[in-house]
């Protein structure tokens, strides 16, 4: 008798074989899965469902719809609009909504002769959440329905009647938004398959700039988008060429200004802290201070600490004054908040420290902190700074840490407790609504004492939630939190989240819900993610696209290293659908398990999500690693191709692409040019990017020339931003002008706002700091100076900070430090020996300081 085992030998072998195959599969190792259709909408799976199905006659097509696989809310809607769906498919109405048939009447043709027209209507609502306000507009505009109807259908479909009536009503206005650095466009009365060309130039200038074109706004039915890199304060023209589906052509012209670097002050609204506070809370509304739109009032400390203990709600209270700017404050305290303001705007936050905020846990439940036993609900939303309902502001070089209650862990439950910086930018009058500006800070917990998300926004699943629109997110150190470190779910129209270093959070940023659109999420370093346990689930959070429709984020050339998932979805209202574009971006994943050590986790694959040009390696399987919708991917050629590179600890590492890959406006183009037999990279200083450092600047003056040269006088440290690549062996150069007297004359190469004496290089002073290189070069006049960073590990720096130090303000009369013809020498690209240094007499130029 044969054996079991000789019976399936050939069997086991053929199995052998085939786990071989998957095992020595190179490529993917999610399997690629194609998309059916481009459309995930339940009305299109339906459409495609009972097409596929050959059934013609109500009694076969019900029997085919209720064999469809499907989620329980898709249930839930079939089973309550079964006679409707099959009535729309029989008369192709459902075709032609999947088919973007709204440029003629077929679609109003078919539904006005419908028994029940807007019951057919809301299915149709029901079964396109994506389209459900186009579709709106589109039936007003036909007038199949009366304004009372269609709020009632807005209702029922838990849509927002304020923009369904906006949606509907013809001629919006187009505008533009300008920020400091960036200006958000809308052009409204447009359709999906229209086309941009955007172009921008400075008054004056000859030369216009190509920018990136505007996406579609299913919304709004408009076209939308950014154009950054601006300089403040300058007036632009932007031209904005639409293509129709009919290939017909309109031009769109706008004219704008920036907003300036810093906000215009009345001299005669001027306050020193000690002359208006005697101690507890600082209350601006009981002090009447407050400025308009010609000049803020402006608070400044000077040496006195503001803490309000545990009596005051907060330890500043704004109120609802308007045009107020608070400077240089150091700031303890407050119940619950240490800034606060209700129903205002342009309030602007410089260079405070705020600290001790936040309510005592006097009961632990379950690990979740409570403020006594009789509270109902636990610690949360207690926040460094609080502007609620209050649009158009800036928080700029501020550090907010060390709350007083601290978040629990998602081992206990979605955490509580508290915030850096809690944002509700929906002021109740539009022109004031979002226009937020968060730059320059360091926002951190502790590992032990985190805090719930670091940049909280409230209402995420209202298109007027967090930051709404038009704002901007960058240069900001975050770190420890339990949850999100940036969360901008809501309407996102134009906002950006840009050069932020992100770490040691559960999440990098959520954009999940995105319900308007579009967000830029570019330029970012997001590295090391974990909440207290380690634990963590992805850089960037998308997701509630289908249930909370419906914008798209474009993700930009970000640099994500962590262990578990680059872009995955979390479920919002049980959805995981996203709709992005990601380009050129490095995502490196270290760990693999189930829906773990993906660089993109996105298992709902939206047909109009594309990956185009993008690194994503796991360096477990030492192989690119992806769950993703392989039709819309378009990878870089040097996925497959692993290099240590990938892994480097540095903010500004970029990735090499071709011309082609260039994102208009948005990529970081740098030019390296040859100059004595050395390739040399300049490095660029913008006006607008010179900010105080670590509360080092007092008694001093920064003035930026020709846009390499920085000039201090008296006494102060100024940091750049720096978005230059430092290879291994690059040399900094620049040339030095010393004069007057100096305590300490030199650089630092910093990753936030935190002096680390270990960065600093010292070239002249009395007193000792950091690495002392006096010795080499220290003199009065002029000096050439060239340094090669990595004998110091500063390759991976995001800021040069320039420092003049004199404490003394009789010595610091006269004292000057220049630091110009700032400049990268290349190692290894065509020459790699160094000239001997040349010394140049140069002099100081004229400021008339």
């Amino acid at each position: 008798m044969e054996s079991l085992s000789m019976r399936y030998r050939p069997l086991f072998s053929l199995f052998i074989i085939a786990l071989l195959m998957v095992l020595t599969s190179c490529s993917v190792s999610k399997p690629p899965q194609k998309s059916n259709f481009v459309n995930n909408q339940l009305g299109a799976v339906i459409q495609a469902h009972l097409a596929a199905s050959k059934a013609s006659n109500e009694t076969d097509l019900t029997t085919a719809l209720s064999r469809m696989k499907m989620s329980k809310s898709a249930k839930v809607i079939i089973s309550k609009h079964n006679d409707n769906i099959i009535h729309l498919y029989k008369t192709g109405t459902l075709l032609l909504v999947v088919q973007n048939k709204y440029r003629g009447n077929e679609i109003s043709e078919k539904l006005a002769y419908m028994d029940n027209t807007s019951l057919s209507i809301s299915t149709l609502v029901s079964l396109f959440p994506i389209d459900a306000y186009r579709i709106l507009a589109y039936v007003t505009e036909n007038n199949l329905i009366d304004e009372d109807t269609l709020l009632a259908i807005a209702v029922e479909n838990k849509l927002d009647p304020t923009i369904v009536l906006e949606a509907a009503a013809a001629g919006m206005e187009n505008s533009v938004t300008p920020l400091i650095h960036s200006a958000g466009i809308v052009i409204y009365g447009q359709d999906e398959d229209n086309s941009s060309e955007v172009r921008y130039r400075e008054v004056g200038d000859n030369t216009w700039l190509p920018a990136l074109e505007l996406a579609w706004d299913p919304i709004y039915g408009a076209l939308s988008g950014s154009i950054v890199h601006l300089k403040p304060d300058t007036q632009y023209d932007v031209e904005v060429i639409v293509t129709d589906y009919f290939l017909s052509k309109a031009q769109y012209s706008f004219n704008f200004k920036t907003q300036p670097n810093t906000p215009p002050i009345n001299p005669n609204k001027i306050y020193y802290l000690s002359d208006i506070y005697n101690g507890g809370q600082l209350d601006l509304e009981a002090l009447n201070i407050f400025g308009d739109e010609n000049g803020y009032a402006k608070i400044i400390g000077d040496g006195q600490i503001i803490d309000a203990g545990y009596e005051y709600l907060s330890a500043v209270n704004i109120g609802s004054q308007a045009y107020v700017m608070l400077e240089n404050l150091e700031i303890k305290g407050g119940r619950r908040y240490g800034i606060y303001a209700k129903n205002t705007h342009n309030i602007w936050v410089n260079n405070c420290d705020i600290s001790g905020f936040g309510r005592i846990a006097a009961l632990y439940k379950d690990h979740i902190g409570y403020e006594s036993s009789d509270s109902s609900s636990p610690i949360n939303y207690d926040s460094g700074i609080y502007l609620e309902r209050t649009g158009k502001s800036v928080i700029e070089n501020c550090k907010v840490h060390s709350p007083t209650p601290k978040a629990n862990h998602w081992g206990y439950g979605h955490p509580n407790g508290p915030n850096a910086l809690q944002i509700h930018a929906n002021h109740p009058l539009r022109e004031f609504q979002g226009q937020m500006i968060i730059r320059y800070n360091s926002f951190y917990g502790t590992n032990e004492h985190r805090f719930n998300d670091i940049i909280e926004g409230r209402k995420n699943a209202e298109s007027t939630g967090g930051f709404v629109r038009d704002s901007a997110i960058h240069d900001n150190y975050l770190a420890f939190a339990n949850d999100d470190l940036i969360e901008i779910d809501g309407g996102q129209r134009n906002v950006l989240v840009y050069n932020n270093e992100i770490t040691a959070g559960y999440v990098g940023i959520s954009i999940a819900p995105n319900m308007l659109g579009p967000s830029y999420i570019f330029h970012n370093y997001i590295h090391d993610l974990g909440d207290e346990r380690g634990k963590e689930w992805a850089a960037i959070k998308a997701g509630g696209l289908m249930a909370l429709p419906g914008g798209k984020s474009f993700i930009l050339e970000n640099y994500i290293n962590t262990n578990r998932n680059g872009i995955a979805a979390s479920a919002m209202r049980g959805d995981s659908t996203f709709w992005l574009e990601a380009r050129n971006n490095i995502i490196i994943n270290r760990l693999k398990n189930n829906n773990v050590g993906l660089g993109v986790l996105d298992k709902e694959k939206y047909g109009e999500s594309k990956f185009i040009n993008n690194i994503i390696f796991n360096t477990k399987v030492m192989r690119p690693y992806f769950e993703l919708n392989t039709d819309t991917l378009m990878e870089h050629p040097d996925s497959h191709d692993w290099s240590p590179l990938w892994e480097t600890e540095t903010k500004s590492l970029t990735l090499p692409v071709s011309p082609e890959n260039i994102i208009k406006n948005f990529s970081r183009v740098q030019s390296v040019k040859a100059e004595n037999g050395r390739n040399i990279q300049d490095i660029f200083i913008e006006k607008k990017m010179v900010t105080l450092f670590h509360n080092q600047a007092s008694n001093g003056t920064v003035t930026v020339f020709d846009d390499n040269s920085v000039l201090i006088t008296g006494n102060g440290w100024y940091k750049v931003p720096l978005e230059n690549d430092f290879d291994e062996g690059d040399i900094f150069s620049f040339d030095l002008n010393i004069e007057g007297y100096s305590e300490v004359v030199g650089i630092s190469f910093e990753t936030d706002n935190i002096l680390s004496q270990n960065k600093v290089l010292q070239f002249a002073g009395t007193q000792s700091i950091g690495h002392d290189l006096r010795p080499e070069f220290a003199a009065t006049g002029s000096k050439t100076i060239e340094i090669n960073l990595s004998e110091y590990n500063l390759n991976s720096s995001s800021y040069i900070v320039f420092i003049l130090d004199n404490d003394d303000a009789n010595l610091s009369k006269g004292s000057k430090a220049y630091f110009h013809n700032l400049k990268i020498v290349k190692a290894g690209l065509k020459n790699d020996k160094i000239n001997e240094v040349v010394k140049i007499p140069v002099g100081l130029p004229s400021t008339g300081l």
